[in-house]
């Protein structure tokens, strides 16, 4: 029993210390891993509506609905939305890396397909898409469970669209 005793006391200062730095790595460690990537926020199902500006300047409302996955550095995107004469099915996978994007997508109501790539800090992303007849920049800002999305073609079909999403119940 003495031995028990001698090895309790000098574990004891020891135990303390690892429960002291387990309680403070959660904290430290969740911190790093939620800025290793932003687009971690992005997981889910948003919904919301906007307006696009067509090439003959005409102005119409949308409703749009899109998807996330972010399953580690690997992203999926699905933005579907439409008005009264113009619709548009986006989808995208890309990968993050060190606050960089980049990826392929594509459109499927006009077969247009291409690469992406752009930044991802904290919670905006700015990314530039090209393809053989399709070019456009990108800017997405997330704050809570509101997100505001940024499509500017000029020359194309569609030169502009600004859409507000918000989160759905999961």
């Amino acid at each position: 029993m003495l031995g028990h005793t001698r090895m309790t006391r000098s574990w004891k200062p020891v135990c303390l210390v690892i429960v002291s730095i387990l309680a403070v790595v959660p904290g430290v460690f969740g911190a790093t891993l939620a800025a290793d990537n932003p687009l971690d926020e992005l997981n889910g199902s948003w919904a919301g509506r906007g307006t696009i500006t067509l090439s003959n300047d005409s102005r119409e409302r949308i409703v749009c609905r899109a998807t996330y996955e972010v399953p580690g550095a690997n992203f999926r995107l699905a933005l579907k939305c439409a008005s009264d004469s113009y619709k548009f099915d986006f989808r995208a996978d890309g990968v993050y890396q060190g606050g960089s994007i980049s990826g392929n997508w594509y459109e499927e109501t006009r077969h247009a397909a291409g690469t992406f790539s752009g930044s991802a800090r904290a919670h905006h992303i700015e990314a530039r898409a090209e393809g053989q007849t399709f070019s456009a920049l990108l800017s997405l800002s997330t704050h809570g469970t509101r997100q505001s999305i940024s499509i500017r073609s000029p020359g194309s079909t569609l030169s502009e669209a600004t859409i507000i999403l918000s989160r759905r119940e999961r």
